[in-house]
């Protein structure tokens, strides 16, 4: 006999969590599943402990920029296996922890993989479970390389769990995952290379700023090859090798340890979502401006799993979970706004963004003022003796709205949120240039970028 339910989610994590505990504080029956640890990629195998271990390399790489200022770094170095104990400290007790929530609010927990057997009807394992709703939250999995020898590479998920750092890693990509975890193998002790087949890496950036960031990182030691695509990789009996190709010709790079860093893709393509007539692409579920499937309105989708308009973001998932339980609850009526929403690279430094582009800005033909500088020379910088940082900012002429802030430099991973405030509450760029903010402090910079 199949059980019944209010709710099905397919996922544990941000969106998936989001929209369950709204509906189960409501009093619907809710059911979850996950083929994996519950807790999704933020919390186990992603956000999280990649900070943990950012945050050690950015120890290590402020002291030793102070070698000289007053700072002795003779004994400084990253030791990888304490540093991995103190990542699991984090990432190990949290699936206990999801199960026993989940448990003691009633709502129903399914271990393995989720299949649709129905227009809202989930199989998983013996169990036959039908929903008047289905919410599919399943994330993302590394994206299909295409390339032979995929067996031989380590996924991102992978390089979190190392219980030893190789001395050669290349990274095939030049996105999120390449640079950030290269900033921390870099100060780690291990040799870098980055294979990207793009002109220029992190596309979604601000180019200005990006070129600083690949000067920085080259400055560290890493090699960065551009235009350069990997065509294969072999296992040989002094490690890896990595077949590229550069405008035809034919290269060869040898590393201990080959990361995939070449995007995300959703994990859906196991759902069987044509027996539940659900419409799906490449770029996941397609939905309406209500996040719910365009051809099953039994059916909606959150998170990195939906064709949505937003960032594959943890908060950005998080935030489609909440709006699809308010829709769920009462009715297709709020719609997502993704204006002002920002993202972070956290590498050292981090490079952060939020809203339009400089190209994007002008392709909507708007008429807007640029502020840029690079701020090596600030205080803020001078003290922590940074030698890369700057920031660009877009306003808008007529309004003097904020169409679009870059920043890159320590403390922009947090200056870029008083951005994004003043974006979607609708501050004006002179408002928040007058504003008084404590002294000396990155945010005390941000008048100045006005």
């Amino acid at each position: 006999m199949n059980r019944k339910f209010d709710l099905i989610a397919i996922g544990t994590g941000s969106a998936a969590s989001a929209v369950t505990s709204r509906c189960n504080a409501a009093g619907w029956q809710v059911a979850i599943i996950d083929s994996r640890s519950f807790g999704g990629t933020c919390a186990l195998r992603g956000c999280d402990p990649k900070k943990v271990l950012i945050g050690a390399a950015d120890v290590t790489d402020w002291a030793r920029r102070m070698q000289g200022k007053g700072i002795k770094t003779e004994q400084l170095k990253i030791d990888w296996q304490e540093l991995m104990r103190f990542k699991r400290s984090f990432t190990e007790p949290v699936p206990k922890h999801r199960e026993e929530g989940f448990a003691k609010a009633g709502i129903a927990a399914f271990h393995g993989r989720a299949r649709f057997v129905g227009p809202s009807t989930v199989q998983v394992g013996d169990e036959v479970l039908d929903g008047r709703y289905v919410v599919i939250a399943a994330g993302q999995k590394p994206a299909d390389l295409k390339i032979s020898g995929v067996e031989h590479l380590t996924t991102s998920e992978q390089f979190l769990e190392l219980d030893e750092l190789p001395s050669r890693i290349l990274f095939i990509g030049g996105g999120y995952i390449a640079f950030e975890f290269a900033h921390v193998a870099l100060r780690a002790g291990s040799q870098v290379t980055i294979v990207h087949r793009g002109a220029r890496p992190l596309p979604l950036f601000d180019p200005d700023l990006v070129d600083q960031l690949v000067e920085a990182t080259r400055e560290l030691g890493a090699d960065i090859q551009l235009g350069t695509e990997a065509v294969g990789i072999e296992k040989n009996s002094g490690g890896l090798t990595v077949r590229a190709s550069t405008s035809g010709q034919e290269r060869m790079f040898e590393a201990d340890l080959v990361v995939h860093a070449a995007g995300r893709e959703p994990e859906i393509d196991d759902l069987n979502l044509d027996a539940a007539g659900v419409e799906w692409d490449k770029r996941g579920v397609k939905i309406n401006g209500f996040l719910q499937s365009v051809s099953n309105p039994a059916v909606y989708a959150a998170g990195d799993a939906a064709a949505s308009k937003g960032a594959p973001l943890t908060p950005v998932a998080a935030y489609e979970g909440m709006i699809v339980a308010k829709n769920l609850l009462k009715g297709n009526r709020q719609k997502p706004n993704y204006l002002g929403i920002p993202t972070v690279v956290f590498t050292i430094p981090p490079l952060a963004s939020v809203g339009l582009s400089e190209r994007k800005a002008r392709e909507q033909d708007l008429k807007f003022t640029v502020k840029k500088e690079m701020t090596s020379d600030w205080y803020a910088s001078r003290r922590i003796a940074e030698t890369y940082s700057g920031y660009k900012v877009l306003v808008e002429e007529e309004t003097d709205h904020i169409l679009g802030a870059h920043l890159l430099g320590s403390g922009a991973e947090e200056v870029i949120n008083l951005f994004a405030v003043a974006m979607r509450s609708g501050m004006r760029a002179s408002d928040l240039k007058h504003m008084i903010f404590a002294y000396p402090t990155h945010g005390s910079d941000l008048p100045y970028m006005l």
